[in-house]
């Protein structure tokens, strides 16, 4: 009787973050009856723990690989090494996640299993690719461009909602035929956090209300525009704070911005930080500046710990909200929508708590971590059982 089959999942790094995260908790919970997981990094460890996704592989049983790549001249020695990697495993199926990976995976693929033996059989099989879309990318042209150029060495795509679905098929002219929707997951069960942060160690006054903005402070996320607009709608709050949670090329002048409206004291910059769940379990609200997006884990996260929302509507994000989706949102940019958003929620406890529950109930009738572990499986025994 055959064994279980070998999937290599490829990620860009394993330091914390939306995909990181998803892959880790993916290989952590396959069943190990049906696919044995082999997780390669294109970068180096994580120097911080906290801040990493490995433990919480390690914590499974699988020791990742770093193939340790820090600039665009590491490139022909990082394929040599994933193609060597793949070819003495053998694997039968490639998992991967975020641009730079996709690339890289699709290529070693291809060199290093024209035919691979397929483990506890005679017979032989190509390695199946298979790549992960994220991201509805309105900022890179070429990357599109590759994406389509290299298709043909893709057997089949994994979008994360069907909003950036959609853009695939239009904006990189990826066939719809080859690509699956599979929504993010959450360990639902694990939110709201046992233990609240103490934000007064974030610089947040005792007795504040807080309304916490996650992610990585570049353009895409949307928080020049939150910031830059802060007279507007954090004036008319008289009691509330603004947690940053996140760091980036845009830190420095975000934090100058914040300043020269005199709101240093009421915005606060924490960097990353590894204890996001209980950051959530003491705010009050989570915001979501963003430009562009795919299925954003922040939006989920929140969800979970029973928050309300207030978030552009961006890709993934209606996918997410379901009916609750207007009462939470506003267009990027539409700073006195922004306003009242979130005036209406701070101001009226009832409304934000009804949310809250809705929020929390939706998570967990659609977004568990067990379901998004039974599709990946599912298709990756489909493609596997389909001659090649």
């Amino acid at each position: 009787m055959a064994g279980p089959r070998r999937i290599a999942l490829c990620i860009t790094e394993l330091r914390m973050g939306g995909a990181e995260r998803c892959l880790a908790q993916l290989a952590a919970r396959l069943d190990r009856n049906q696919f044995e997981p082999v997780v390669v990094s294109l970068k180096p460890a994580p120097s911080a723990e906290d801040l990493s996704c490995v433990p919480l592989l390690q914590g499974a049983g699988i020791e990742p690989y770093f193939l340790n790549a820090r600039r665009w001249r590491d490139l022909p020695r990082l394929l040599r090494q994933l193609t060597d990697l793949f070819r003495r495993h053998p694997i039968e199926l490639v998992q991967s996640f975020l641009f730079h990976a996709n690339l890289a995976s699709r290529w070693a693929a291809r060199r290093a299993s024209r035919a691979v033996a397929c483990p506890g059989t005679t017979s032989s099989a190509r390695c199946r690719v298979v790549s992960g879309i994220r991201v509805a990318e309105r900022a890179s042209g070429w990357h599109l461009w590759l994406d389509r150029w290299t298709q043909r060495w893709v057997d089949h795509y994994v979008c994360v909602s069907q909003a950036v679905a959609e853009f695939t098929v239009v904006e990189a002219g990826i066939r719809p035929e080859k690509i699956t929707v599979i929504p993010n997951g959450i360990a639902w069960e694990d939110y709201p956090a046992a233990n609240r942060a103490d934000l007064t160690e974030l610089g947040v006054r005792p007795g504040r209300k807080v309304i916490v903005a996650i992610g990585r402070l570049e353009e895409q996320k949307g928080f020049g525009w939150l910031i830059s607009s802060a007279r507007a709608w954090l004036g008319g709050l008289a009691d509330c704070d603004l947690l940053v949670v996140g760091d980036g090329p845009m830190r420095a002048w975000l934090q100058q911005e914040a300043s020269r409206q005199g709101l240093a004291d009421r915005i606060h910059f924490a960097g990353l930080r590894g204890d996001v769940p209980e950051i959530l379990a003491a705010s009050s609200l989570l915001v979501l500046p963003s430009q562009w997006e795919g299925m954003p884990n922040v939006v989920l996260e929140a969800m979970a710990s029973g928050l309300p929302v207030v978030a552009t509507r961006v890709e993934g994000v209606a996918e997410l909200l379901g009916p609750a989706f207007e009462e939470q949102t506003v267009a990027y940019g539409d700073t006195p929508a922004l306003a009242d958003r979130l005036a209406r929620l701070v101001g009226d406890r009832g409304l934000a708590d009804r949310l809250g529950r809705e929020n929390q109930r939706r998570v967990r009738d659609h977004f568990g971590l067990d379901r998004m572990v039974q599709a990946y499986q599912q298709l990756w025994t489909r493609l596997l059982d389909t001659p090649s």
